[in-house]
């Protein structure tokens, strides 16, 4: 059964260039790293209502390449949120072809953020308004 993107609108949306990748067009996992970065980063900012940083990689799996060219898609939504810290899932897929809509799951991670004060010391997250609702 094909795969299809989620329904839910993605948080990131990129295209590898060719200074992404090697000389065979395989983009560098480094630079997937840094996108799932991004995006888990902008979840954890929304739900801290501000500056955050990235303080452990819990998981991260390559599961099939990325290609220049392709557009990469990335999911993701928070798993948990405690004092200072937010979880958040981020799952990548790409878009290998235009027209024929070939999509492949390429990546899964779990990432923790802290919230940081203008110091960059680990602060309290903000509490929720009822019905708040944060992807």
């Amino acid at each position: 059964m094909p795969i299809t993107l989620p329904k839910d609108d993605p948080v990131l949306r990129v295209v590898p260039m060719p200074a992404d990748a090697n000389a065979h067009g395989d983009v560098f996992g480094g630079w997937i790293m840094s996108q799932v970065d991004l995006a888990g980063g902008i979840l954890a900012a929304r739900r801290a209502n501000g500056r955050v940083a990235t303080v452990a990689v819990n998981s991260f799996v390559f599961k099939e390449p990325v290609f220049v060219g392709d557009v990469l898609s990335l999911y993701g939504h928070i798993v948990r949120a405690g004092r200072t810290s937010v979880t958040v899932a981020v799952a990548a897929y790409a878009e290998r072809s235009r027209l024929s809509a070939n999509v492949v799951k390429v990546t899964e991670a779990t990432l923790v953020y802290v919230a940081t004060d203008a110091d960059r010391r680990p602060r309290v997250l903000p509490e929720l308004l009822p019905g708040t609702q944060i992807g």
